[in-house]
């Protein structure tokens, strides 16, 4: 069997030690802040608290997704080392990346006539990508080709759940998502959406929920629905916030006093600057395994 390497993006919001330790490199989005160029690297060009405190203040942010050229760059090196190279995309629905991570294959895969790309659309975002990203490590170190791998990850993405909400509209407003009428509305009867990916990786506002405690105790019942085995469900669960920490581990005692059989306990990470560039502070999601996401 090739000897190949899973790789992904740094939108899959995991840490660093979490990516060291499943042995995936990523590949780094960038964004401007007040017109400052920055690379999406887990916190280190700038801390989570502070970046997030000057989008919370109203910073002008533009993200940008890897281009050809880095994608070209970022994956030639393990080619040259004669590795093949399953690269999982940030959703479809909400980037063009796949687009970026094609070019490239297309350009090496003339230079490299021997080696096997392969670029898989997660259909997901954020650590529900890095919950998908981190399944299929796991597979690799169990030993299934690239191929098979690949295919699992065809077949299993769209059974990684995704539901989140926010307390604080401003960036959702700011980015049109939430027109100014209804978030004054909202911000007035603290409306907190309830919000998943679809089938198409798409974002979906599925509920307007009025209050904090309702906001995650819906959040809660759509895992109970929606979890694979119901409360016996026993993968892996992850929650990501953007300086909400306190919201998240509350919603993570939530979930572990009703699912006892959970692999391990929940892991906590930031919601990263690319994504919370769109998001803003303020937001909660949550990841598991579950049934088909069928819209």
């Amino acid at each position: 069997m090739s000897k190949y390497m899973l790789t992904c993006c740094s939108t899959a919001d995991l840490s660093e030690e979490h990516f060291k330790n499943i042995e995936v490199p990523f590949a780094s989005f960038t964004f401007e802040l007040d017109g400052k160029q920055y690379v999406d690297d887990l916190g280190k060009s700038i801390p989570f608290d502070e970046f997030y405190k000057k989008v919370g203040e109203g910073a002008n942010v533009k993200t940008s997704q890897v281009n050809e050229k880095s994608f070209e760059e970022f994956f030639e090196k393990y080619l040259k080392d004669g590795y093949d190279i399953l690269h999982v995309c940030l959703s479809s629905g909400i980037s063009g990346v796949m687009n970026s991570a094609n070019m490239a294959k297309e350009i090496l895969s003339s230079k490299y006539p021997d080696r096997k790309i392969l670029v898989l659309d997660s259909l997901a975002a954020s650590s529900g990508y890095g919950l998908l990203v981190d399944a299929m490590a796991e597979k690799k170190k169990e030993g299934m080709s690239i191929d098979e791998l690949y295919n699992w990850g065809m077949e299993n993405r769209l059974n990684v759940h995704h539901w989140f909400f926010t307390t604080d509209l401003t960036c959702f407003i700011r980015g049109g998502r939430v027109s100014k009428t209804a978030g004054f509305v909202g911000k007035m009867l603290s409306i907190c959406p309830l919000l998943n990916v679809d089938f198409e990786g798409k974002l979906q506002v599925r509920e307007k929920i009025r209050g904090k405690k309702n906001v995650m105790e819906k959040t809660l019942e759509k895992m109970i629905e929606h979890a694979a085995d119901g409360t016996n469900y026993s993968g892996k669960c992850y929650i990501s916030s953007s300086q909400s920490y306190e919201d998240a581990k509350a919603l993570a005692t939530m979930i572990e006093e009703k699912f006892t059989n959970l692999k391990g306990k929940i892991e906590i990470d930031n919601i990263g600057t690319v994504i919370g560039c769109h998001t803003g502070p303020g937001t909660v999601a949550l990841f598991f395994f579950g049934d088909k996401r069928v819209d």
